[in-house]
């Protein structure tokens, strides 16, 4: 046995063994607390626990949980004009999460909408005008091949 006195750890270790949960870093514990585990999960399987239609046009934006772990909120992005098939299957998706999980992790699902196509043109008329900004900061490099490789640059961008 030997006493450690170099790490903020005020505990007794046989050879230098740790507990796994001591070593590893604070923001990775208190994700783990939060129950981070759970929503990476639900992103990872949502295509499997809610169907394929209902998964084209939602997906899990967050997790809400309360103190105790339980009863917890969440929240889904659904784009516009969908809303009305999920507020029908809200107590499907929280039927099927719970089931997964073997215990009562979600309680309420919330809503929050998007729309998709305003997204697309919004991207769409921004990018003339960083090209433009683009060939006006090139302008000022000295270096010709780099200026010129820049340049070449971005003309393909803009036939993508």
């Amino acid at each position: 046995m030997h006493y450690k006195q170099n790490n903020k750890e005020r505990k007794i270790y046989l050879q230098g063994l740790r507990l796994f949960g001591n070593t590893l870093p604070r923001s990775v514990k208190s994700i783990l607390k939060k129950n981070g585990y759970n929503y990476s999960e639900i992103i990872n399987k949502w295509n499997s626990l809610v169907g394929k239609e209902v998964s084209s046009f939602s997906y899990p934006k967050s997790i809400k949980m309360n103190k105790g772990n339980t009863k917890g909120t969440l929240v889904l992005a659904v784009q516009r004009g969908n809303e009305i098939i999920i507020e029908y299957s809200k107590n499907d998706i929280i039927n099927k999460i719970n089931s997964y999980f073997g215990y009562k992790l979600i309680s309420e699902v919330k809503l929050e909408t998007f729309n998709s196509k305003n997204q697309n043109e919004k991207n769409k008329n921004k990018r003339p005008e960083t090209f433009k900004d683009l060939n006006k900061k090139i302008h000022g490099i000295k270096s010709k091949d780099l200026r010129n490789s820049l340049f070449q640059l971005i003309e393909s961008m803009k036939h993508e």
